[in-house]
Formats: C-alpha cells, sequence, structure tokens
C-alpha cells in the first residue's frame, strides 16, 4: 500500500512536452515516476515518466498556475532560505534563479526553491543534462 501523499506535478521535458499531474512515487534516486494526468478520468491508467527526458519535475501550487503571475527572479531581501543561491540556465535558454541544498559536480539533478516567493512552483527537480550553466550567487 503506498502511503505517501499525492503531489501536483508538472513533468517539462527537454523536448517542450509538458505533462501535468499528480504522483505519489517521485524520488530523485529512481530512473522514473508515475503521473495521474490532470484531465484523466477513472481507470485512466498511470503514465510512467523517465527523468532522463526531462528538463525538470516542478511541485507547484496549483496546476493551472495564475496567468496574472510575472516571474521574477530577484530574492526578497527578508529571504533567509538555507542553502547556496543559485543561477540555473537551461538549455531551452529558461533562467531561473532559487535555493538548493543539493547542488554538486557531477549530480545527475537537484532541488531547487524558486527566489520567486509568489512563484506558482514550490520547488523543482532540476535535471543537470538539462541546463547550459549552473552559477553561484
Amino acid at each position: 500500500m503506498n502511503h505517501h501523499p499525492v503531489q501536483r506535478v508538472i513533468a517539462r521535458y527537454q523536448n517542450g512536452v509538458v505533462l501535468k499531474g499528480h504522483t505519489r512515487d517521485f524520488h530523485p534516486a529512481q530512473d522514473s515516476f508515475h503521473l495521474l494526468p490532470a484531465d484523466s478520468f477513472p481507470g485512466t491508467p498511470l503514465t510512467e515518466v523517465q527523468l532522463r527526458d526531462l528538463k525538470g519535475v516542478f511541485f507547484v501550487h496549483r496546476l493551472d498556475g495564475d496567468p496574472d503571475h510575472r516571474a521574477s527572479n530577484v530574492f526578497e531581501p527578508t529571504d533567509v532560505t538555507p542553502g547556496q543561491r543559485l543561477r540555473v540556465v537551461f538549455n531551452d535558454g529558461e533562467v531561473m534563479h532559487g535555493t538548493t541544498l543539493g547542488y554538486g559536480p557531477g549530480v545527475r539533478g537537484f532541488f531547487l526553491l524558486p527566489a520567486d516567493e509568489r512563484s506558482n512552483n514550490e520547488r523543482c527537480f532540476v535535471m543537470a543534462a538539462a541546463t547550459r550553466e549552473v552559477s553561484f550567487l
């Protein structure tokens, strides 16, 4: 029996495909996880998502996001989030700033907490292979 909480995630593939849904079995050390698509109906099979194909897994507050929010990469002066502050440039040109406790040379991926406190992203698991540049701020 699976007792992991259901998490809202957006799986963003390196080729631009986006899958939105829910998962109970994401773990950064595993090669894949299962996603129940957001638009599914009872009996819909789970989709197996391979981490190696992803840009990242975005754990979100809402699957539909906030269309009025404009993303910011600015840390609030009051931000005391523990960890190292990073600037991540993805292969597709997207830039994210955030903090991490797990980045280092040779890692397959790492969790990043966004600098933007009003972001729909609670955190994301960035696949290192999908990044062009990672630098400390």
